[in-house]
């Protein structure tokens, strides 16, 4: 064999073993591929509106995110991916929340991620029909009901008429404003310092003492009361105007 036929000879070997080379790059690389799998951020968005949309089901309310925190793309192993949104026990569906989404794979837990959401919800609720004073007793000819976004009232929002006819405003209220918790109260029946008649009844024993409020309680309202007899302070019901009630 000449030189020449030698260096060929080495030139289509090393070419060989260029290409073994690069073969096995690219079956590397596929292994690589097929043991991972790419979430895409639409879909876990579409599992966090999934949540809230079950979360909210039955309330009454009809929900949209209009704010989430960007997530991106999760890259994570093969297999069967599940999930699971954890949500403040106190958070009712709407407004702003910290949620946490857990992503499994097989049932093991490959990531935790923190969440930030703002959820729209309108609901029919009670806003006031014209403006009203600090100190009213709220009339049905006050108030009407409309469609409303509820998410961003603080405290408890009033859906019909009935729950704040017989109520007190709290603090004055403009014409075409939510009602809430925040803004009316239920007027009190019984003062502190006044004078009232403890009951105590089981089926078949009926017994009243003579006691004094230490505290404004409206009808279904627990305060204290000392009763005039023993001078102990005991936790009552309010009944109506001057009467309470103790567990027996």
């Amino acid at each position: 064999m000449n030189g020449k036929q030698l260096a060929k000879g080495w030139s289509v070997m090393r070419a060989a073993a260029m290409a073994l080379i690069a073969c096995m790059m690219c079956i590397g690389v596929a292994f690589a591929t097929t043991g991972t799998q790419v979430v895409k951020e639409a879909g876990i968005r579409a599992v966090v509106a999934e949540y809230v949309r079950e979360r909210t089901a039955g309330l009454g309310v009809e929900t949209e995110i209009r704010k989430m925190a960007p997530i991106g793309d999760l890259k994570l192993p093969a297999g069967t991916v599940s999930y699971e949104v954890q949500a403040p026990r106190s958070w009712e569906g709407w407004g702003r929340a910290n949620l946490a989404l857990i992503v499994r794979v097989d049932d093991r837990v490959q990531r935790n991620i923190p969440v930030t959401v703002d959820v729209e919800a309108l609901a029919d609720a009670v806003v006031a029909a014209h403006p009203l004073a600090r100190g009213d007793i709220i009339t049905s000819d006050d108030v009407t009901v409309q469609k409303r976004d509820i998410s961003s009232v603080n405290g408890r929002v009033y859906r019909s008429i009935d729950e704040v006819v017989g109520k007190r405003v709290k603090n004055a209220v403009r014409a075409n404003t939510l009602l809430s918790g925040a803004s009316i109260e239920k007027v009190p029946l019984v003062k502190s310092g006044q004078l009232v008649t403890i009951i105590a009844e089981s089926p078949a024993l009926r017994l009243t003492a003579t006691g004094k409020a230490r505290g404004n309680g409206a009808e279904g309202d627990i305060i204290k009361v000392q009763n005039m007899g023993s001078l102990k302070e005991i936790p009552a019901r309010v009944i109506d105007v001057g009467t309470v009630q103790v567990d027996f």
